[in-house]
């Protein structure tokens, strides 16, 4: 399984991003995924997470409200949709899939190459 995000960029305080991820294989439906980020200087942490098939979500509180997540099974893709982006939001997104619908970014199996959100202020 290989995990590809994309879609990040530079956008300003504000303004709006969606990120993607593309996963590999023919069981991507039965994986838990999540995003993930990391500021420089800082540990990688959770932002959310979508359940295989019903499409149950989590969210981390900082983002909540502003961010929505989403899977598109048919399309093995995962999206990001980021709102109201904050300098905070900078970060390198990481997306990952699992086994587990959880927080906790070490029960994630893979893991993409991460994409570089900026939000400028």
């Amino acid at each position: 399984v290989q995990l590809q995000a994309f879609g990040g960029g530079l956008v300003q305080a504000g303004g709006s991003l969606r990120v993607s991820c593309t996963v590999s294989g023919r069981t991507y439906s039965r994986y838990a995924m999540g995003w993930f980020r990391q500021a420089p200087g800082k540990e990688r942490e959770f932002v959310t997470a979508i359940s295989p098939s019903v499409g149950s979500t989590l969210y981390a509180d900082s983002v909540k409200g502003r961010f929505t997540v989403s899977r598109d099974n048919a399309k093995n893709t995962l999206y990001l949709q980021m709102n109201s982006l904050k300098p905070e939001d900078t970060a390198v997104y990481y997306c990952a899939g699992g086994d587990y619908f959880t927080r906790s970014s070490t029960q994630y199996t893979y893991w993409g190459q991460g994409t570089q959100v900026t939000v400028s202020s």
